[in-house]
């Protein structure tokens, strides 16, 4: 469904001198630096997944989202979406895939949200059926009725991606480019867009390719994870193998010996070294060790040597965790792709 392969973006900036001499030197003669926001990314997407395309700020998201759209010419490499190059043939491209940015509209500024959707309605010539049923169903979701007869350029944030998100479904794509649609939100319409996306992946077998720092957003919509940093792919599976990645794990328990809850951490921790224990709600302790060294088998093993348990389980690592140790563990290498010309 989605390819992409050696895939580069590179953006020359220019660079000012400091003081007067050197902005008078810059007038003449120009220097540029070269950053690469993209460095030969390479990865595949079947149809019918919905993908989390995660990264920090900077990782190079939503350049590669917007070669995929047919936004931007990769510097190199190729990528394709449904066999097409969307920045070679862009209109192909563009009648087949949905798109929302956080930060730009494909609404008319000047038209309400109904007129806007009119005109996509004749752009993508979507059925009278299928078109009545979308804003049926934004009806029941977003409240779409709500933002009446008002231009889109003085509707809220919140109003405003409520649009994005229901005009990026309208034509009932195979493939929707989601790059943190949840923005200015509140919870309720957060739970409503996450809905309407899966109900659209049930019934449909929508392909979503989703961007977002809420990791909420990712956890309700997302079967997979391809995460990037500095550019870089740096791991590409499911959501339970990006978890089961996690340097530290935990185990959470509650015994019933009678010892002060200090007592028990320094057991735990001189018996395991590198774990770490501190005492959580309800008198139970929380264990966390170093899943490289130790197996829960092994934690839970040392557990019911020493203590009396009443009720012993190990959570999920947390997602944002996990991301926070895999970019910890890019970090040393220095940037690539960055000279001056």
């Amino acid at each position: 469904m989605i390819v992409a392969h050696e895939l580069v973006k590179e953006f020359r900036i220019p660079e000012r001198r400091p003081g007067l001499a050197g902005s008078l030197a810059t007038l003449f003669t120009r220097r540029y630096r070269v950053t690469r926001a993209v460095d030969r990314v390479s990865f595949e997407i079947p149809a019918g997944s919905r993908t989390a395309y995660i990264g920090a700020n900077g990782a190079g998201k939503s350049t590669t989202i917007k070669m995929l759209t047919g936004i931007m010419t990769p510097t190199s490499g190729y990528c394709r979406v449904r066999g097409i190059e969307p920045y070679r043939h862009r209109q192909r491209n563009a009648r087949s895939i949905g798109v929302v940015f956080g930060q730009r509209s494909q609404l008319w500024w000047d038209l309400s949200v109904p007129d806007s959707f009119r005109i996509l309605r004749r752009i993508y010539d979507i059925p009278d059926h299928v078109y009545r049923r979308n804003l049926a169903r934004y009806r029941e979701l977003l409240d779409i009725d709500a933002l009446g007869t008002t231009p889109v350029r003085q509707l809220s944030l919140g109003q405003r991606m409520r649009a994005e998100i229901a005009a990026s479904l309208l034509h009932d794509p195979a493939v929707v480019f989601w790059d943190e649609p949840t923005i200015g939100l509140d919870m309720v319409l957060k739970e409503a867009v996450r809905e309407l996306v899966n109900r659209a992946h049930r019934e449909l077998g929508t392909t979503v390719v989703l961007t977002s720092h809420d990791i909420a957003d990712i956890a309700a919509i997302c079967d997979s994870a391809l995460v990037v940093d500095r550019g870089r792919v740096v791991h590409q599976g499911s959501i339970q193998d990006l978890l089961r990645s996690a340097d530290r794990r935990s185990v959470l328990f509650d015994h019933r010996d009678r010892l002060p809850a200090d007592a028990v951490c320094a057991t735990v921790e001189r018996g395991l070294p590198g774990v770490r224990a501190v005492p959580a709600d309800g008198g139970r302790v929380h264990v966390d060790y170093p899943a490289g060294e130790f197996t829960s088998r092994q934690v839970l093993a040392f557990l019911l040597d020493h203590f009396d348990l009443a009720d012993c389980y190990a959570p999920e690592p947390d997602l944002e965790d996990v991301l926070r140790q895999i970019y910890g563990r890019q970090r040393p290498a220095a940037p690539s792709g960055v000279s001056a010309v």
